[in-house]
């Protein structure tokens, strides 16, 4: 049975609009919540990432499909091929970091007597 194209359509706006929501608040949030967050959007089977790299398979397996029809040029299934392979990689190079944001979140934030260096790719030169 096909769905009627106003409701995916509908969805995909309005999951655009709670990503803007997310990221809003993720921008307000104390640092331990926001590391925790930040694990969780990072989460390859349940996280933000991991949604969208399926998301982008998904679309790449579609578009394969109607490029071997020809109904849509062959430089759209490369490209979104390629954007489905290059999301899976960073996620494979930021799950290594989530265990240790969601360790970091769950610290308890105590004033330190002397605050942490900042790490050098952190650190600004004044020009």
């Amino acid at each position: 049975m096909t769905h009627p194209a106003p409701d995916p359509v509908r969805l995909a706006d309005e999951i655009t609009r709670q990503l803007g929501r997310l990221t809003e608040r993720l921008a307000q949030l104390p640092s331990d919540e926001a590391t925790f967050v930040l694990a969780r959007i990072l989460d390859p089977d349940e996280g933000v990432l991991g949604g969208i790299t399926s998301l982008m398979i998904a679309g790449s397996q579609f578009a394969k499909a109607q490029a071997e029809y020809g109904r849509l040029p062959a430089e759209i299934c490369l490209d979104l091929g390629r954007a489905a392979n290059e999301l899976n990689d960073i996620g494979l190079d930021l799950d290594e970091h989530r265990a240790t944001l969601h360790h970091v979140s769950q610290q308890p934030t105590t004033p330190a007597a002397k605050p942490p260096a900042p790490a050098p790719l952190v650190v600004r030169r004044h020009r």
